[in-house]
Parts: C-alpha cells; structure tokens; sequence
C-alpha cells in the first residue's frame, strides 16, 4: 500500500491540522495537548516528553522562505506572532493532503533527549487531544540543517520563539502506519 494512501496517515494528518487550525484561530497559536506528544523508547517505561511537534508541508520551500521574512523583518516578538497566526490562521491547514508524513520537533544542542533518541532511532509517540488518542511508533533520525524539513521548522518555532538559539536539533519521527494505532479508530474512512 502506498504510505500517502494509508487510512491512519490520513486520519492523524487530517486530525493535527484541525487541531492545529483551531490553535492559530482561538488560542493566539499556543500549542494544544495534541501537538505535544508523549515519548517512550524501550529502555524506559516513563513518559519522556511532552515534545512540541510540527507538521511540514511536503514541498515547504516557498512557505519556508516566508517564514524566514517574518522573522527577520523585525525583532519584536508580538509583530512576530501576530504575523505568524495570519499565515497559519488563513489556508496553511486546510488541505491535509499537502503534509509530510514525517512529523518535526526541535531540541537544543546537547539535550540528553534528542541524543536518547537518535541513538534508540525510534520511539513511540502518543498524542492525546479531547476523546482522541494516537500512538506512533515511529523511526527517528536528526534531520541535516540543510534539510527543507529542519528549515521550515527551525523558521516555523522562531516565528513563536524570539529566544530560538541560532543553532539546535531538529529530529524527524516518521510513523510506521502498519503498527500505529488511533483510539477510538477511524470509523468515518
């Protein structure tokens, strides 16, 4: 089956950009519980996170390079934000279609975490927003900064991050759908 077919990849991408379109429109762009996932790995029975994730679109340059605009036009975090929440609050999240399975979240440089992460190269990430659970396993690798995907996160979270250090990890988690689980389940598809 092609991946960009799969049920559950449809399901939870179409589920992030609801929730995520709702965060932009009604709460200023703060991160909701099912942009933060829970972390397990094998070597632990504990929850690691929560981790900020971010979804990328599959061809993200050009909105890449606006982002890339929006931070450097000005150092004023809330011009930053509020231009940010326009972008993300008109279409971004419209189509799921147009979103990478492979999900983003950043790390600073020399967290124990990321490194765990990229050594185990693959964990389990669990979602959970209002009645809707989602439990990814998933395989892990640090993303190169030259990577459209590093970019387009690293640009997205300095929208939201006047703070963001100039130099940090990206990791990208890619799910494997055939082992992935959604609770309830998809029952519309």
């Amino acid at each position: 089956m092609n991946v960009q077919n799969h049920p559950l990849m449809e399901y939870f991408i179409g589920w992030q950009c609801r929730i995520r379109q709702h965060a932009v429109r009604k709460d200023d762009g703060r991160p909701g519980s099912g942009m933060q996932a829970g972390v397990f790995v094998k070597i632990s029975d504990r929850d690691l996170g929560p981790v900020n994730t971010n979804i990328v679109l599959r061809d993200p340059v050009e909105i890449t390079s606006e982002f890339r605009h929006i931070v450097k036009k000005t150092f004023d975090p809330k011009i930053r934000r509020d231009s940010a929440i326009k972008i993300l609050s008109s279409a971004y999240y419209q189509y799921p279609k147009d979103f990478n399975e492979t999900l983003t979240a950043t790390f600073l440089l020399g967290s124990e975490l990321a490194e765990l992460l990229v050594a185990q190269q693959e964990c389990d990430l669990v979602f959970q927003q209002y009645q809707q659970t989602f439990k990814l396993h998933c395989s892990v690798a640090e993303l190169p900064e030259n990577d459209p995907m590093y970019q387009a996160t690293f640009w997205h979270n300095s929208m939201f991050n006047s703070t963001m250090p100039a130099r940090i990890h990206v990791l990208g988690f890619t799910p494997d759908w055939e082992v992935s689980i959604a609770d309830p389940p998809n029952t519309r598809g």
